[in-house]
């Protein structure tokens, strides 16, 4: 059976059965979410769409996105090691492809119909793909192909991969919920006795707060502070790759609709906090928040809305909640536990290559944290 593949630089080249094939499969690889990517990416990312044939027939796609570091800022802090390693990162790493979605944790990188193609034989078409990228589109100095589970490494041993330095961060935090989760109540009564007087504090300190489910107008009313109260979330962290761009939750919310939830928090009619998320089929993905950094403190605002994803979710007959691979120890002490995610890097200069692998883990902060187990 002989394969062909197809490189899209714009939505509107996508074949007209893509939703159908891949879309509809994960809502981070269909037309909606790509639209999305086009109006309102972040500032240093270049996105391109691959689709693969058999013969006419459509029977896998992938997200292929470039970031550049020449004029971001990767580590945050004012410090002499943040500025070191924003030094090294620039050397090093000055523009990068990644097979996948850089603005999410896990696999949201490509599907392909196993039925009409073996997975061993996707994963070679998806390194011809990025060769080609890099010999007639744009080359870059890494090569990544990211955020697989352990089990799906085997895919990835034949002679072509030998040059990748397998490489693991920080894992996925996912909460998986229970079959007898019918309600809240029913989550809440299953932590043992000192998780539960804690989840009643919390939200005991969130009396006078009212929340609030935005539509599309509330986006666009509330954009600007919800880009504020973002950034001040962001900007705390220490390592960035990108930053959203000003308009980038209305268009999530305008081409996602239902599918893209976005709920605020008010102190006297003021927008304080404020949580995302995508709908993609039976998980749950939590996307950007942001919040009053002092209020925070006060309220315990970002306890709060775990719970209160974690209620959408239960309520929502959802089968799991992906959390992502911050905060990780808050976040399991609501119930997620850490699933630990790989990846593949290379770096396109030989010589350099040899040293991926002690280059990486310099410039990698990781950090350390202690899981907690909520439940009885």
């Amino acid at each position: 059976m002989s394969y062909t593949f197809q490189i899209f630089s714009s939505v509107k080249e996508l074949p007209a059965d893509w939703n159908k094939i891949i879309g509809q499969q994960n809502i981070m690889l269909s037309v909606e979410y790509f639209h999305v990517l086009e109006e309102s990416k972040p500032k240093n990312m270049k996105c391109f769409f691959v689709g693969f044939y058999s013969g006419k027939n459509l029977i896998g796609g992938a997200l292929f996105q470039y970031l550049s570091f020449i004029e971001h800022k990767t580590f945050q802090k004012d410090d002499v090691l943040c500025s070191f390693r924003n030094f090294l990162a620039k050397k090093f790493s000055k523009d990068v492809m990644i097979l996948g979605n850089n603005m999410l944790t896990g696999q949201n990188g490509f599907y392909f119909d196993t039925s009409k193609v073996p997975t061993d034989k996707a994963i070679l078409l998806l390194n011809e793909a990025a060769k080609n990228l890099q010999e007639k589109y744009r080359k870059s100095s890494l090569i990544i192909f990211k955020d697989y589970q352990k089990a799906f490494l085997k895919n990835f041993e034949e002679e072509k991969f030998k040059a990748f330095f397998r490489f693991s961060v920080q894992p996925n935090m996912i909460l998986n919920i229970k079959p007898e989760w019918i309600t809240f109540k029913n989550y809440a009564d299953d932590f043992s006795k000192k998780y539960r007087a804690r989840l009643k504090s919390a939200k005991r300190k969130l009396e006078g707060i009212q929340k609030i489910e935005f539509d599309l107008d509330d986006v666009k009313k509330y954009q600007k502070e919800m880009n504020i109260l973002y950034q001040n979330v962001a900007e705390n962290a220490p390592f960035n790759t990108f930053f959203l761009t000003d308009s980038h939750f209305k268009y999530m919310k305008m081409y996602l609709a239902e599918n893209f939830k976005v709920f605020g928090y008010f102190l006297n009619e003021k927008l304080i906090g404020f949580y995302t998320l995508i709908l993609n089929n039976q998980d749950i993905d939590t996307y950007f928040l942001g919040y009053d950094k002092e209020i925070q403190k006060e309220k315990q605002i970002y306890l709060n809305m775990l719970f209160d994803m974690t209620e959408f979710g239960i309520s929502n007959h959802f089968k799991r909640i992906i959390f992502g691979r911050t905060a990780l120890e808050i976040k399991s002490t609501i119930g997620a536990e850490p699933v630990e995610i790989f990846g593949l890097i290379k770096h396109s200069n030989k010589a350099v290559n040899l040293f991926t692998g002690k280059i990486f883990s310099s410039l990698n902060p990781r950090y350390y944290w202690v899981q907690r187990n909520p439940f009885k």
